[in-house]
């Protein structure tokens, strides 16, 4: 047995167990990357003064735009390279959200979005970034729980992700002077 598939069965064997659980893991999974976008577009509206509110707004232009770039630009384009099943269609596994057989597993959309995201609010923001950033990774846990992705598949997309988020910061800065 690989690492890799060691460590998801850890966190995988847990679900099943506890409705509570289950449910948490499930709400995480699917839809809590949505309230965090729409808690970071409320800071389009945020801030003390003219500059305050410009400086939020570039952060929430330039995390949704890494973001994209890192799922659509990097993390896609990386299925058709690393064809990867799923957990559930090579094991017996507990599934909890059903998720399209056919799609690649490596690296994780998701894990790509979401640390991008909040790569960016945490060089904005350190303190928002570090909540956008336990948030990633809760999300990114809670897709191996739920069956979707091994944790490999997790890190993959979080390193692509936590790049972009810092190149996008990087071009900024240099470029917006």
């Amino acid at each position: 047995m690989n690492l890799d598939y060691f460590l998801f069965k850890q966190i995988n064997d847990l679900a099943g167990r506890w409705p509570v659980l289950d449910w948490l893991g499930i709400l995480a999974a699917s839809y809590l990357q949505y309230a965090l976008i729409i808690f970071l577009l409320v800071y389009l509206f945020l801030g003390h003064d003219k500059e305050g509110k410009t400086r939020n707004r570039k952060m929430v232009f330039w995390s949704l735009a890494a973001s994209l770039v890192s799922r659509f630009g990097i993390a896609s384009p990386l299925y058709y390279f690393f064809m990867r099943p799923r957990p559930f269609v090579d094991h017996q596994i507990d599934q909890l959200i059903s998720y399209d057989a056919w799609r690649s597993s490596f690296p994780s959309g998701h894990a790509s979005f979401l640390f991008a995201l909040a790569a960016v609010v945490y060089l904005y923001n350190r303190k928002l970034g570090i909540w956008f950033l336990s948030a990633a990774a809760l999300i990114s846990l809670a897709r191996v729980y739920v069956g979707v992705h091994y944790p490999a598949d997790i890190l993959a997309g979080a390193l692509v992700g936590l790049f972009m988020g810092w190149l996008a910061f990087f071009l900024v800065k240099k470029y917006s002077k």
